[in-house]
């Protein structure tokens, strides 16, 4: 990490990363998969515990400092921040952009997730043995639960606290699983929309607050924002690993699961086009053209990305 060029290489990997993870389907490991840092990503997130945490953190004193440095090296500190940093950067631009799709062609935007939702199932499906009943009974779990939880959430959950900060741990730690996607989880979870709002609010928010325009918006935004982001950290320390322990002790049956969650998702973005076609009293047969080529779109990405992706292996 020493020469500036591979800081810079790395930074625009984080933001290829982000870029995918803040549209639902498209997922970010995946990508990683691609540009070739998977792995280390992988050990590096891993390999972050409360223990190195403290020790980190106690490097604001000075006699602590070398054990601090030890403990960065150890979680391979500069990687992860060289590329959080591109991967937040991104997220930010890319949720400010959905947000304005959302408001202004919202068909046209759950068509096209629902096509990048759709293709990953489809992709990753062919990983996927039920020849065992376990199997069977883990994919039909997956697919009740995010059904289930794509319909509810949707339509009658809001967005309180709790609900968000569980929604940041689920979110982050599906960044570390190649084909499953943080916002899809938001959006099974009913907060991928509110969420693409805060964060452009809170972006907005600090821009008035630079130039002295009042503070308002940033005090609102800030209490989701910094909620789903102790959600994330919380997330990597324990769905993350909870995840990555049941892949290594019953692959199969975990990625059954996984998929068909995936699967269960496909109702997500239909539900949420029936509320704004409802809202605006148009009828799914005048909209069903839009969405649909939008889908095709969002599928069409998301199997040229898979072409260029290695093989997944966990």
């Amino acid at each position: 990490m020493g020469d500036r060029r591979e800081w810079v290489t790395l930074y625009l990997k984080g933001v290829a990363m982000g870029s995918a993870d803040a549209v639902p389907g498209v997922s970010g490991g995946t990508i990683a998969l691609i540009v070739g840092i998977y792995e280390r990503l992988i050990a590096a997130v891993t390999a972050i515990d409360p223990g190195r945490v403290r020790r980190v953190l106690s490097g604001v004193r000075p006699s602590n400092i070398p054990d601090a440095r030890t403990a960065f090296r150890e979680v391979d500190g500069a990687f992860l921040l060289v590329l959080g940093t591109g991967i937040g950067t991104a997220v930010v631009a890319v949720l400010s952009g959905v947000n304005y799709l959302l408001a202004t062609r919202p068909v046209a935007t759950y068509g096209f997730f629902f096509g990048l939702i759709a293709a990953s199932a489809a992709v990753l499906f062919g990983d996927v043995d039920l020849d065992t009943p376990r199997r069977k009974a883990a994919a039909g779990g997956g697919f009740v639960l995010a059904f289930l939880a794509s319909g509810v959430a949707s339509t009658g959950l809001g967005s309180p606290l709790p609900l968000v900060f569980l929604a940041g741990a689920v979110a982050v730690s599906a960044m570390v699983l190649p084909g499953i996607s943080g916002s899809l989880l938001l959006v099974v979870l009913g907060q991928y929309e509110y969420m693409s709002g805060v964060v452009s609010r809170f972006v907005d928010g600090l821009g008035a607050l630079a130039v002295g325009s009042g503070s308002d918006a940033l005090v609102e935004t800030l209490p989701p924002v910094a909620t789903f982001l102790v959600g994330g950290v919380c997330g990597l320390f324990t769905i993350a690993h909870a995840v990555r322990y049941a892949l290594s002790r019953a692959r199969a049956a975990t990625l059954a699961f996984l998929v068909s969650l995936i699967v269960g998702a496909l109702r997500a973005p239909v539900v949420e086009t029936s509320t704004r076609l409802a809202e605006s009293g148009e009828s799914w047969r005048a909209a069903a053209p839009r969405f649909a080529v939008a889908a095709i779109a969002g599928a069409a990405l998301v199997l040229v990305l898979n072409r260029y992706s290695a093989a997944i292996e966990y």
